[in-house]
């Protein structure tokens, strides 16, 4: 266990806990300072504080890190659609039906497993013993781009991009019904549901959530989408197009899941990333083609127009 203290001077005074801590300490990002403090690892006069308590003169900061857990995770040779590699960050096309993490349910097999036989040691460890390297995550059903970082800076720098909504993420989906406007903006709060703790939803008490929507296609009962999200909120674009009356097609979770094709889980592609590179700046388009299974369904619904 390493610990670390520091008595507040006139600099950070009025400063959030959290902020401050950032300042303080680079190799910290700010998601990981949350959950420092979420953890009671981060202390101010050895009491538990809240993120957003303002600094107070010769207050005491205590950072408390926990050394890593002994688990064994094992390289797996899972096949894995490599877009782009570096010596910093790797991003992949993750196939559907692959899980991103180990976690309840799911101890091997996963996308982490694959890319720890690809990179061998050199993985980020911010995100702890069963997420090494993983800045973000889509969702088992959900195909298309992903980063993982390889060291702790690249992490610290992705991580800082996508909370200040420097990383735009596209994605194509396929809805039910026919979505009239030609773009929308959906703005609606999402929160763990009272009703379904595995589900996310609506809720006045949630976190803002905010996605763009673009008509892309149009058929009869079904609607092609660009969608663009400000905000990376569990389940968020499964949420937000379900509220509106349009659900992804093929999505059991948050509609019935019906549809003439026969495709289980949603119809979700992450088709596009856009960020600065972590160590060169240098702006990364990166983009990745509509599974084959996708595009046969669009093929389908083409035909019958």
């Amino acid at each position: 266990m390493e610990k670390k203290e520091y008595k507040i001077n006139e600099e950070l005074v009025n400063i959030r806990l959290d902020k401050a801590v950032s300042m303080k300490d680079n190799s910290i990002s700010r998601m990981a300072v949350q959950r420092l403090i979420d953890e009671e690892n981060i202390l101010v006069n050895n009491k538990k504080t809240k993120a957003s308590y303002k600094l107070c003169l010769n207050d005491i900061v205590t950072i408390i890190k926990e050394e890593p857990k002994e688990v064994e995770i094992k390289p797996e040779d899972i096949p894995l659609d490599v877009v782009y590699e570096d010596n910093d960050i790797l991003v992949v096309n993750k196939q559907k039906g692959l899980v991103v993490h180990p976690g309840n349910g799911n101890p091997d097999g996963t996308l982490v497993n694959a890319v720890m036989a690809r990179c061998k040691d050199s993985l980020s460890g911010i995100g702890g013993e069963i997420r090494p390297g993983i800045v973000h995550r889509i969702d088992k059903d959900t195909s298309g781009l992903l980063i993982v970082a390889k060291n702790d800076t690249s992490h610290i720098n992705i991580s800082e991009q996508i909370k200040n909504h420097e990383v735009k993420k596209t994605y194509i989906a396929l809805v039910r019904g026919e979505v009239r406007e030609n773009e929308a903006t959906i703005d609606m709060p999402i929160a763990r549901s009272t009703k379904d703790r595995t589900k996310m939803a609506v809720s006045k008490n949630g976190k803002n959530a905010i996605t763009h929507i673009k008509v892309l296609e149009r058929f009869k009962n079904y609607t092609l989408l660009e969608v663009n999200i400000e905000t990376g909120r569990t389940h968020q674009i499964r949420v937000h197009l379900s509220q509106i009356g349009y659900p992804i097609v093929g999505d059991y979770v948050y509609s019935n899941g019906k549809n003439p094709f026969g495709v289980v889980g949603q119809m979700l592609h992450s088709t596009s990333l856009k960020f600065k590179h972590p160590t060169f700046n240098e702006e990364m388009f990166l983009k990745a083609d509509l599974p084959e299974y996708f595009e046969n369904v669009l093929e389908s619904l083409r035909r019958e127009e």
